[in-house]
């Protein structure tokens, strides 16, 4: 995979190509503010970006930002941003840019587990959206419930695909069978008007980003 790694953070940037390239990854850049992250997608158009949150100059939300134009001009880039901490609104953003497949966003203490970053890495290449579980539990809890007509168990399992987790990964965290996963998966597809002839994987984004996307309680 070819991959772009903006952070303002030398020691942060280094360790990340040395990660992605014992893994068996290309970075093909890495940059340290916004504007070089736009320039260097849009100059290699890369499988995926990683992206901080927070780059100079006021170390706020600029790499989010720079994130949001790539989208713009290039709606089939693939993002993952990073953060520090978590900030919901930045999620929204993101998310808003156009077409949210391919979407990411987690914690960078996230980075620590390998194999579950990697993971990320994958399913955002692909096409899919991966939420950091806190993100996913903050958006859950100030948001209106836009989906009343899911189970408790529907819902659980959703919060799961915000997080990208496959059915079998669903399953394991449930502790049900992977059938019992499949069968919650196509109810929510059905409830949410989600045609059965649509390719699955993008029946998973869809799923994830109408939730995402639903107006704020009051």
């Amino acid at each position: 995979m070819r991959i772009v790694v903006a952070d303002d953070s030398v020691l942060l940037r280094e360790g990340l190509q040395l990660l992605l390239g014992e893994a068996g990854h290309d970075v093909v850049a890495a940059v340290g503010d916004g504007p070089s992250l736009v320039r260097a997608v849009l100059e290699h158009r890369p499988d995926l970006a990683l992206v901080d949150v927070r780059m100079p100059p006021s170390h706020t939300d600029e790499g989010l930002r720079a994130a949001v134009e790539v989208r713009r001009a290039w709606p089939a880039a693939r993002l993952l941003v990073l953060s520090q901490y978590v900030e919901v609104s930045y999620a929204d953003d993101l998310l808003a840019a156009g077409d949210a497949g391919g979407t990411g966003y987690l914690l960078k203490d996230r980075v620590g587990d390998v194999e579950e970053f990697l993971a990320a890495l994958e399913t955002v290449a692909g096409g899919g959206t991966v939420l950091d579980p806190l993100v996913v539990r903050q958006l859950m809890g100030r948001r209106r419930d836009p989906l009343a007509d899911l189970t408790p168990r529907e819902r659980e399992v959703l919060a799961l695909m915000a997080e990208g987790r496959s059915n079998a990964a669903i399953a394991d965290a449930l502790s049900v069978t992977l059938g019992g996963v499949e069968k919650h998966t196509q109810r929510i597809f059905a409830k949410l008007g989600l045609a059965p002839d649509d390719d699955a994987s993008h029946r998973r984004v869809l799923a994830v980003v109408r939730f995402l996307r639903a107006a704020p309680g009051g």
